[in-house]
């Protein structure tokens, strides 16, 4: 672009109409900023200012500011109104006007960022040595009972400690926390430690046992030759199982008859022949081993042969049910019900004829009040998924339509999401409030879950205030479609409490926004909050096969470096949970001097619209 006087006007006139409908937005809301404390105000003024411009589609003025090589406002988040004014300042400058004399701007091009990290240090601790980026790690339930697990975890580098409240009790919470706080002083560390409210979780009620069976299946090679034999643990009933291994329950007699080198006979489950070779004995029973796969059910007879000979006959005795599962298919009708009824497989007749779909209970009842006819459901992180075809008082037909490979399974206990329904439902439980108890007692910070409107960061604010607990840190989770198209607001209304961050559940986030469109909306919610100087807590699933089987994929390595962009990143727990805090801050460290934050083309934002 050519530095003519008549496009560097037209230029200006856009900035000021842009400048111009900041502060319009800002007059709009001066009673919401009143409500904000003085120290904070600034900030939700300039989330303000990047609202409004976030409503116009800017990209060709950008081009033409580059093309005059100045800057393109792609990093304007943490101080909007001082780049407009820095940037007019110049053209006014280049096109011979008098510069224009205006009111303060609330946040200064170099503050900006200083507030941000001032507020992620008061909500997350202090910036570690060697890195900008802290690691939250959530705490599996040995943490209660194992010190040294938790010591490794704050030397390889957590910086806050994730107690999950749908899980466990305040005993063993307390417990953790001690640990950290023991941890800490130790190493000569900071570690905070945050608890997360449960919420009210919508998930899939239990389905009806199966019967007993025990399953094992020797180790094989890829053309199917035995490489281990699977090794059983035979024991009486009533007696001591073994860990990690199948444990087979016989009865008193035929286990007080076995021998090294005796066989056991039996047909399994399926109508198959096979048996079990008994090795030596064992604390109060044989170990023995197969070379077949063999499903076996519960009081089925054996017959004990020694040198090929009948000894003895006996039986198998009580296994535990298993844990089944409905087998839903691409055009299959699933019945959701109240909690209280267990789930079952369609019912069909001799002829294969369906006589009833598929049920299984979900944990809130509220969605047959709330759920209309033609509204997505989703399970099980959107593995399974459908449309509501029928809805009534205690019950909906849904209709599915989206499955891996065509086919899958439903479990219990799955998540269940509604991203086109609008619940009337408040963000905290009856236990939610007892457990904010614990949290103002032995915590740093609580998470609140399902949060979808201004009214349920109040109605936590209040909470932690009538408890003496308002200097608490305060997290909100974004984990739902309405949650994100509420984000400005919520930002606004967690402004008012001293530390607050915003956590980006990715896993139900996906889900309900789409899988398409994540990568887009957490990038938004980045924007967001940086313009808000709010720190985000980049979550779910980050290096997730590593910390669960040891080793990472390429996907996840590439996540990680990206997760440097937000303040704090969250690692699930697993049985390598160790080696994955060292190997992310090992990355966040390499990465720190490639990447910070990022520039952006700014087009229109849907979000930015205030209604």
């Amino acid at each position: 672009m050519q530095r003519d006087g008549a496009a560097i006007r037209i230029l200006i006139q856009r900035l000021v109409e842009l400048r111009s409908d900041a502060l319009a937005l800002e007059g709009r809301f001066s009673t919401v900023l009143e409500a904000i404390p003085e120290k904070r105000r600034s900030s939700a003024s300039n989330l303000l200012h990047y609202l409004a411009l976030r409503q116009h589609d800017i990209r060709d003025l950008q081009d033409d500011l580059a093309a005059l090589g100045l800057s393109s406002l792609g990093r304007l988040e943490s101080h909007a109104l001082a780049s407009i004014d820095a940037v007019l300042a110049v053209l006014q400058q280049l096109a011979g006007e008098p510069a224009l004399r205006h009111a303060p701007v609330p946040v200064g091009i170099r503050e900006g960022p200083v507030l941000l990290a001032e507020r992620t240090a008061a909500l997350l601790g202090p910036r570690p040595n060697d890195r900008p980026v802290r690691v939250m790690v959530t705490m599996p339930s040995e943490a209660a009972d194992h010190y040294p697990l938790v010591r490794d975890l704050v030397a390889a580098g957590m910086d806050v400690m994730r107690i999950n409240c749908a899980h466990d009790d305040a005993d063993a919470w307390t417990r953790m926390a001690l640990h950290a706080r023991k941890a800490a002083a130790e190493l000569g560390r900071t570690c905070r430690v945050f608890t997360d409210l449960a919420g009210p979780k919508l998930r899939t009620g239990p389905v009806e046992p199966g019967p007993g069976v025990l399953h094992w299946w020797p180790l094989r090679d890829d053309t199917g030759r035995v490489l281990a034999r699977a090794r059983i643990w035979l024991h009486g009933e009533g007696g001591r199982a073994q860990p990690s291994v199948p444990s087979l329950p016989i009865d008193a007699g035929l286990l007080a008859s076995l021998r090294s080198g005796d066989a056991l006979h039996f047909a399994d489950a399926r109508g198959r022949r096979r048996q079990l070779e008994v090795r030596e004995p064992g604390p109060d029973g044989w170990w023995a081993e197969a070379d077949r796969n063999t499903y076996l059910a519960s009081h089925t007879r054996v017959e004990l042969r020694r040198g090929g000979s009948p000894i003895a006959v006996g039986s198998v005795g009580v296994l535990p049910p298993l844990e089944q599962a409905l087998r839903l298919e691409m055009g299959d009708r699933l019945e959701l019900t109240h909690p209280g009824v267990l789930g079952r497989p369609a019912e069909l007749d001799a002829e294969g004829h369906l006589l009833h779909p598929a049920h299984i209970g979900c944990t809130l009842s509220e969605v047959f009040r709330d759920v209309r006819v033609g509204q997505r459901v989703f399970f099980d992180d959107g593995k399974l998924g459908g449309v509501v075809r029928e809805s009534g008082a205690d019950r909906l037909l849904v209709e599915i339509d989206r499955a891996r490979s065509g086919k899958g399974k439903l479990r219990g206990d799955r998540g269940i999401n509604l991203p086109d329904t609008d619940f009337v439902l408040p963000a905290l439980t009856e236990k939610d409030s007892c457990d904010l108890d614990f949290a103002v007692e032995h915590a740093d910070g609580v998470g609140l879950s399902f949060v979808r409107r201004p009214e349920d960061v109040e109605r936590l604010q209040s909470e932690l205030d009538r408890r003496d607990g308002d200097a608490l840190g305060i997290v909100l989770k974004i984990e739902t479609r309405r949650a994100f198209e509420a984000l400005p607001r919520l930002l606004l209304a967690g402004l008012r409490s001293p530390r607050v961050g915003v956590m980006v559940a990715r896993g139900d986030l996906g889900v309900e926004v789409g899988f398409e469109r994540l990568a887009e909306v957490q990038e938004e919610i980045l924007w967001l909050c940086e313009a808000a100087h709010v720190p985000v807590i980049w979550a779910t699933q980050v290096l997730e096969t590593l910390s669960k089987k040891g080793m990472p994929s390429r996907a996840e390595v590439t996540d990680a470096a990206m997760s440097g962009r937000a303040e704090c990143v969250m690692l699930n727990k697993g049985p390598h949970a160790v080696e994955a805090v060292r190997f992310l801050c090992d990355v966040l460290r390499r990465m720190e001097g490639h990447l910070e934050k990022k520039s952006a083309r700014l087009r229109p934002l849907e979000v930015s619209y205030l209604s």
